[in-house]
């Protein structure tokens, strides 16, 4: 990875990052239109920046690290707003966010072992993060719209809740192995 660690596509990533407190203030204040539409920006500029970098060869370390981390930032910040106002189960944000905390644990765990453990994006993790962002943008639009998606809500709500426990199984078990050689 080369190039200079302040891109554009990195300044696309921070500006994202910015976008994390905006998004849980909206979310938690119950303006749930605007939390919507700066979701989709902040989805569009994901998008954009990863072309950008990929296009034109701007990957970076330090996009490697921020450009998820921005992304996880603003899942979790909506996921525990809606959780705090009760439009989420409290049992799916614990589980979201339990998730991620998890991984962190283990990784730094490893690190600290000095047995550190590369942990590279697994297919079940993306499809777990493509739920997270689906029901998230689903119930912002549903509560800022009333679109009446009830059924549909809760349906997502159980597949997030799967993808999640079993993209977290499947990383535990890639450290579990990893940390058991000798």
């Amino acid at each position: 990875m080369a190039g200079k660690p302040l891109n554009v596509p990195n300044l696309i990533t921070l500006g994202r990052a910015f976008l994390v407190p905006i998004v849980f203030w909206l979310v938690l204040a119950g303006e749930d239109a605007i939390a919507f539409f700066l979701f989709v920006i902040a989805g569009v500029s994901d998008a954009v920046d990863g072309y950008l970098a990929r296009r034109y060869d701007l990957r970076t370390e330090l996009g490697a690290y921020i450009d998820p981390l921005a992304d996880k930032l603003l899942i979790v910040s909506i996921f525990v707003g809606l959780g705090l106002r009760e439009v989420l189960p409290a049992w799916l944000v614990y589980a979201v966010v339990g998730r991620d905390i998890l991984i962190l644990a283990a990784v730094g765990l490893s690190w600290l072992l000095s047995r550190p453990v590369e942990i590279a994006p697994l297919m079940i993790s993306k499809v777990t993060t493509v739920a997270q962002i689906s029901l998230a943008a689903l119930v912002l639009a549903d509560e800022a719209f009333a679109l009446g998606l009830g059924g549909l809500r809760l349906a997502l709500v159980w597949i997030t809740a799967t993808l999640t426990v079993a993209s977290l199984l499947a990383y535990l078990r890639i450290w579990i192995v990893h940390m058991s050689r000798d």
